[in-house]
């Protein structure tokens, strides 16, 4: 998989400055049991980066030294790390909550059998991935039998409490485009998205999250080889909107990878552009380093892949930033 990040280093993204420590976003692994068309991971069956137990001591030191808020576990399919279920457990018992980025199908897995019960006895924010309420849209996207696979694993949540009314556990759905396009208007798409699962499936959630395609990683490669990057490029600049700036998600959170090294966010760490180490000691920002320091004030990182979080209604983990 070629690089794009010599396409994006040159930028005029204007600069940005991180405002608060809210949210810890740890990728514990790349292996998933999907290999999807628009991952900005390239995560699949054969991936073999899991984080180690040192690290995870580090991020329960961490949350105990740091005023996060959330723990925001990603993958891969974090769910196949062994270690997931102590993770999550550690922080609760801090009280931080936990949300689990799913992709549905892992919890059909032979060995996880008891995963959506441990969330729900954890109150684990669900935010499950499915692109399409569609099976043809949904398989194509994802794979054959994914759509079947993830609405039987919705029947599980929901069976649990999930997404129901007056429930706390909480279960939101996330959007991703197909192709080389913006996603529509959140509200609509959500609205459109609870009236389908609930007539052909009696499924209900509690949000819908629309999040734009980056340029990077398998969706970046495919842009490439079909000759879509530059036309992609410009329709990310040409819809930025300077009001989505102050809301980017990078300002209120730091993601780590699978060897604990810190970068500003998801995509950077895809693309191993490192966060800024001035007030952090010498090499690679690490998660040790926030034990003495924080990164409040710091420089984030930018690129031209931070158009995708502000063109349009823009795009962050919790979906479109307009509605912030």
């Amino acid at each position: 998989m070629k690089s794009v990040l010599p396409l994006l280093e040159k930028t005029d993204f204007p600069p940005l400055r991180r405002a608060s420590l809210d949210t810890l976003q740890v990728n514990i692994g790349y292996r998933c049991n999907l290999s999807c068309s628009h991952c900005h991971v390239g995560s699949s069956p054969s991936r073999t980066e899991m984080m180690t137990d040192d690290n995870f001591d580090l991020i329960a030191e961490v949350l105990e030294k740091r005023p996060f808020k959330t723990l925001d576990l990603t993958g891969g399919a974090p769910e196949i790390h062994e270690g997931f279920k102590d993770l999550v457990r550690a922080a609760t018992e801090r009280g931080v909550h936990v949300i689990d980025r799913c992709n549905l199908t892992i919890l059909l897995e032979p060995g996880q059998e008891d995963t959506a019960q441990f969330l729900a006895d954890h109150k684990v924010e669900v935010v499950a991935s499915l692109p399409c309420y569609s099976l043809d849209n949904v398989d194509a996207q994802r794979g054959d039998g994914v759509f079947e696979g993830s609405i039987e694993a919705l029947k599980r949540l929901n069976a649990l409490g999930y997404g129901q009314a007056g429930s706390d556990l909480v279960l939101n759905l996330v959007y991703n485009p197909q192709g080389a396009s913006l996603p529509p208007e959140q509200g609509a798409l959500e609205a459109d998205y609870k009236r389908e699962l609930r007539e052909h499936f009696g499924i209900e959630f509690d949000q819908l999250f629309t999040i734009t395609n980056m340029p990077i990683k398998r969706f970046g490669s495919m842009l490439r080889a079909t000759e879509q990057f530059d036309a992609y490029m410009d329709l990310l600049k040409s819809n930025h909107s300077a009001a989505n700036l102050p809301h980017v998600m990078c300002r209120s959170q730091v993601s780590v990878d699978w060897q604990g090294y810190l970068y500003d966010c998801d995509f950077n760490q895809m693309l191993e552009l490192p966060m800024a180490s001035q007030e952090f000691s010498e090499g690679r920002p690490h998660l040790r380093d926030l034990l003495t320091s924080d990164a409040v004030g710091q420089p984030i990182v930018v690129a031209d892949h931070c158009y995708g979080c502000t063109a349009g209604s823009g795009s962050s983990c919790g979906g479109a930033l307009e509605s912030h």
